[in-house]
């Protein structure tokens, strides 16, 4: 099945480098390209796509504007959004709005294609970077609410409950924004078994994506989040 694909970006340079990526992934299809969110509204009410990739600095109708204005009119629709910004106030703007995805421009053509199918499958996806951001922001929110609680909370335990020892070591990893890639890399594995241990995870902590389960683990004093 084709995953049919929207590319807005008022960069054209950059559109067409992330058409090329996609235009090697089999199951892929840019059906069409515009370069501001105002063109996004309309090209998605002709094409009715799969996944929008959106930029989020955009001008006219900005990513985030024009992402609420879809998930409205199209609440079925599923939006990556592309940005140079790993803020978290960014992101946070980018989630409220219905974005299933946030993914910066450093990434590389493996994390591109893996959010997209995650998200045309019902899931979500950031960027490892940005999930770290999101998790220091959590720690230090809930830190400045109630000390006592958070001490309590980020007292480290692994939960060999319910994981193995090697899924804990990668949890860990994914909690330090690691990528599937530099997990691999620093537990000298294959990508493959990362991507079957964090099957594994998920299934096991009962959540549906990465960020979920770094963030439940967060909760549990599970990992250290330095």
């Amino acid at each position: 099945m084709t995953t049919q694909i929207i590319l807005i970006d008022d960069h054209k340079l950059f559109r067409e480098g992330v058409k090329r990526i996609l235009d090697f992934e089999p199951s892929f299809s840019v059906v069409a390209e515009g370069d501001d969110g105002a063109m996004a509204l309309t090209l998605v009410e002709e094409y009715q796509p799969d996944v929008v990739l959106m930029d989020i600095n955009m001008p006219t109708i900005n990513g985030v504007e024009a992402t609420a204005e879809l998930i409205k009119r199209f609440p079925d629709i599923n939006v990556i959004i592309l940005s140079i910004h790993d803020d978290e106030n960014y992101v946070t703007h980018a989630l409220k709005s219905g974005a299933q995805g946030y993914l910066l421009k450093e990434m590389d053509s493996n994390s591109l294609i893996e959010a997209i199918k995650v998200v045309s499958e019902g899931g979500s996806y950031l960027h490892p970077k940005v999930t770290h951001n999101l998790v220091k922001e959590y720690r230090r929110l809930t830190s400045e609410t109630t000390t006592k609680l958070v001490d309590k909370m980020i007292d480290y335990r692994k939960p060999l409950h319910l994981l193995t020892r090697r899924e804990c070591e990668v949890l860990q990893l994914l909690a330090d924004g690691k990528s599937n890639r530099g997990v691999a890399e620093t537990l000298y594995i294959s990508e493959k078994t990362v991507k079957n241990h964090v099957s594994n995870i998920l299934q096991k902590m009962n959540v549906n994506d990465r960020t979920q389960a770094v963030v439940t683990a967060i909760r549990n004093g599970w990992v250290e989040v330095l």
